[in-house]
């Protein structure tokens, strides 16, 4: 069954994390990470050639958003903290680096994504804050969002996932849903879960709301490296409508 979906940030927020800042990072992709947090869909000669989703899908790396969870004023190589693009216009333009990785994708100089979570812990690379920006001014609203779907369920906060070593196959859940029929909210349901193919997903983005429904969700972990650590990035978003997403549990 294909449904559309009105995803909120609360629930974003997951998504973000688990299908494009994984992806995204640079290690993962020359396949550091394999061993323990897989590696990626994403290749080297993706960058600037990768349609990763729909023109509406504009994603930047921020090490500087103030009262973010992965905000620092340096990394711990010493690199000051920036702002940078990710995808453009549905288009894959950057990756997260550091000092060990930017000359994999021939940059001469580190994006600042060392970390390490305690001093006798190993440094490497960690994700920054990754958010997907508003839409522009004037952009449909959450109300007209439901006003212009048929057919869907509006998905609220974070709830299980799977996800595969590549970040390419995955399932997602959520806290509550909501039933939408004719461009009206009608039910709660239960036993929801909807499928993400990562590209095929994001080009079906067809709406992101405008900045003023912006908001912005810190995580509360991220496991990677063996001995392990932990990260706590954030993700911020409007409320995003996809259309024609796979359900994957019939819900009531």
């Amino acid at each position: 069954q294909l449904t559309d979906l009105i995803l909120d940030p609360r629930h974003l927020a997951l998504t973000i994390h688990e299908i494009i800042a994984h992806p995204t990072e640079l290690d993962r992709i020359v396949g550091y990470e394999a061993n323990y947090a897989g590696t990626s869909f994403v290749k080297l000669s993706d960058l600037k050639t990768l349609k990763y989703g729909s023109p509406l899908l504009n994603v930047y790396a921020d090490r500087t958003h103030v009262g973010a969870c992965g905000t620092v004023g340096f990394d711990d190589d010493g690199v000051k903290s920036q702002r940078w693009p990710i995808i453009q216009d549905g288009m894959l333009v950057g990756l997260q680096t550091n000092r060990e990785t930017a000359h994999y994708m021939g940059e001469t100089e580190s994006r600042g994504c060392t970390f390490a979570n305690h001093w006798r812990n190993y440094p490497f690379l960690r994700m920054p804050n990754i958010q997907l920006q508003a839409g522009k001014p004037g952009s449909p609203t959450l109300d007209q969002m439901i006003a212009d779907v048929k057919d869907g369920v509006l998905v609220d906060g974070s709830g299980s996932f799977s996800i595969d070593q590549q970040r390419y196959n995955g399932q997602f859940g959520g806290n509550a849903f909501w039933e939408i029929k004719n461009g009206k909210v009608t039910r709660m349901v239960t036993d929801f879960t909807y499928n993400a193919i990562t590209t095929d997903f994001w080009m079906n983005l067809d709406a992101v709301g405008p900045p003023e429904s912006w908001e912005h969700h810190g995580m509360d972990g991220d496991a990677k490296g063996q001995p392990v650590q932990s990260n706590y990035p954030s993700h911020g978003s409007s409320p995003c409508l996809i259309r024609k997403v796979m359900v994957g549990a019939a819900f009531s």
